[in-house]
């Protein structure tokens, strides 16, 4: 992420209500031949204004980069369920941004996204050999993410279960520091949590914790196939939280919720999202990726005491995924294709994704500015030395294109709060979550064709 604010909205996203995601349900299936990317017809002649959608903290930066490529950019507030109504006016934005992980199969298998490979073909800027394989899950087949063309790109991303501490809390509490190359293990991570919680007249006061920074659903996608198993059925067609690997996960965030040591779904952090918590030292720990580090270098009391450790495991299958590989994609309906395009190779391959590199707000989505990530005071050579060693695990998850996340986390936002407080079991909590989530896939299934 480029900025702080940037990052609330990436939050912001994800947190998107299941009624806005729902609505995308009224979208048209088996549309119309995957465009050629070529731009022809899709033009204003050559127009110099285009349209982006985003979060509103992005807007001054990317109207800022439009007019430094002499575009003007008319902003749209990122919206689910504007944006749903837009694509299926086909009157879209000319530039959307999204998550490449959870968004391209459900937008590309509905025939809504621009093939980009003619134009990454033709780009002096954006060489597909300098991508880092993130931008992989911004490619779809029809089947499944990593293969086939590509429609978005990532401009930036991190490994999403990797988590940063205080060294001042974990010392006051006489704990050991996690090591820098070895995983924890999410029992021996939640004992931690446990451990640095402070509470006062029954309330926390600091939390130990938080082990969903970018959403409920996406944890216990990572945690199960860390367990050996998934989530998701082969076809993708529908989820099984009643696996022995799944209800292991579940049964993990229901300790961990029920302990009421960092923020959950039935006690969300007032906050909203963890820097201003983890900032006034009242969390001890923060499972946000390698781009939380982009706020914690900006105050050098908080980066003296942080520091950055491996994604814990709940198995032997030891994966750290991305969840986000946050980017922009241009509709297939988009009217000035030409004028998107400028402004994304300028911007993933220019000086505006230079400026992001050095920032530490994400890892680049080009090898060739890896090298610009900082590493000039203690606190950045060691998260890039993390960071860098856990590459080696980086995992992605393939997500079903027939449900967009925002839905199911709804299902999950609808169920686990009374679960938690009510002590239902891990297996009638599954047995919810599966006839709610799957009833929501089948209807998306029979609108793709």
């Amino acid at each position: 992420m480029s900025t702080p604010a940037g990052s609330l909205g990436r939050r912001q996203f994800l947190a998107a209500s299941a009624g806005a995601a729902l609505a995308a349900t009224a979208l048209p299936g088996c549309a119309a031949s995957v465009d050629d990317g070529s731009g022809d017809g899709g033009t204003k002649g050559g127009s110099k204004t285009i349209t982006v959608m985003s979060t509103e903290d992005d807007k001054k930066v990317l109207q800022a980069a439009g007019k430094g490529m002499g575009l003007k950019v008319n902003f749209v507030a990122l919206d689910p369920t504007k944006l749903n109504a837009m694509l299926a006016a086909k009157n879209p934005p000319d530039l959307v941004r999204g998550l490449g992980a959870t968004d391209t199969a459900y937008f590309a298998a509905r025939g809504l996204m621009t093939d980009l490979d003619p134009y990454f073909a033709k780009s002096s800027l954006l060489k597909v050999s300098d991508l880092d394989p993130v931008n992989d899950v911004w490619r779809f087949d029809g089947k499944k993410q990593g293969a086939g063309p590509r429609y978005g790109m990532a401009k930036d991303y991190s490994q999403d279960q990797m988590f940063w501490y205080r060294t001042d809390m974990l010392e006051a509490a006489k704990l050991d520091m996690p090591s820098e190359t070895e995983p924890l293990s999410y029992d021996e991570w939640l004992d931690m949590g446990k451990q640095l919680t402070k509470r006062r007249l029954g309330k926390v006061k600091v939390y130990g914790m938080n082990a969903s920074g970018l959403g409920t659903f996406t944890q216990l996608m990572g945690m199960t196939v860390s367990a050996g198993g998934n989530l998701f059925a082969e076809d993708l067609a529908s989820v099984d939280f009643s696996s022995p690997e799944a209800q292991k996960a579940l049964k993990w965030y229901l300790e961990y919720a029920r302990a009421d040591i960092g923020p959950n779904v039935a006690n969300p952090n007032p906050d909203g999202w963890d820097w201003p918590t983890y900032q006034a030292g009242r969390m001890a720990m923060a499972e946000d990726g390698y781009w939380f580090g982009g706020a914690i270098g900006a105050d050098p009391k908080v980066s003296e005491v942080s520091r950055f450790a491996p994604a814990p495991q709940l198995g032997s299958n030891r994966v750290s995924p991305c969840f986000g590989a946050t980017g922009f994609w241009i509709p297939k309906a988009a009217k000035n294709k030409d004028g998107a395009w400028k402004f994304f190779e300028e911007y993933f391959g220019g000086k505006p994704a230079e400026e992001r590199a050095a920032g530490g707000w994400g890892i680049p989505s080009l090898k060739s500015l890896r090298p610009k990530m900082p590493q000039s005071t203690a606190f950045q050579k060691q998260a890039f030395k993390v960071q860098e060693q856990e590459l080696e695990h980086f995992s992605v998850l393939t997500f079903t294109p027939y449900a967009q996340l925002a839905a199911l986390d709804g299902v999950i936002n609808k169920v686990l709060p009374k679960a938690i407080k009510g002590k239902t079991s891990a297996g009638k909590v599954a047995d919810e979550l599966n006839q709610l989530m799957n009833d929501q896939i089948a209807k998306g299934k029979e609108l793709v064709g």
